[in-house]
């Protein structure tokens, strides 16, 4: 069962999915459309489950599921992720693969591979401060720090004591 992302309880799980690049305006609605449709059928085991998403800046998803009553389960799980595969296929664009990095640029959301990051810092283009998604996400009270500084980041092993 579909709710407002806002509505959804702090301790609501959430998975964070990066797209590789903007999305323009109508792809977003063909996402806001599937995935609230997917929200509204989503289930474990034959039970609803409340959930929702959010689009920041047409290009990170916010999926929360409210675990409270139960507990989503693995199919349920894959289910989601079917249908963003499903997305990614459509509109050719990469969400699933977990081996990115998004970092902002003068306010415009960055990706990168993961493995080429460290040339990324090694030439100044991230610096201590550069804001990179935090990967350890699990709920939405802790969307707070979304965004976090290169330095508090798995990326600090690359910059200069």
């Amino acid at each position: 069962m579909y709710v407002d992302f806002n509505q959804m309880p702090d301790f609501a799980r959430v998975w964070v999915y990066q797209a590789d690049r903007t999305l323009t305006d109508q792809e977003a609605r063909e996402i806001k459309n599937r995935l609230t449709a997917f929200c509204e059928g989503w289930n474990t085991h034959g039970n609803m489950m409340p959930t929702s998403f959010k689009l920041i800046d047409n290009q990170i998803i916010l999926l929360a599921v409210d675990e409270s009553r139960l507990g989503a389960s693995g199919c349920s799980i894959d289910s989601s992720v079917r249908i963003l595969r499903e997305l990614e296929s459509k509109l050719g664009i990469n969400l699933t693969d977990q081996g990115k990095v998004s970092y902002k640029n003068e306010h415009k959301i960055q990706v990168s591979p993961a493995l080429g990051i460290k040339s990324k810092v090694l030439s100044g283009e991230i610096t201590v401060d550069t804001e990179v998604i935090n990967p350890l996400i699990k709920e939405k009270s802790d969307l707070n720090q979304l965004w976090i500084p290169a330095k508090t980041s798995w990326l600090n092993k690359f910059f200069p004591n």
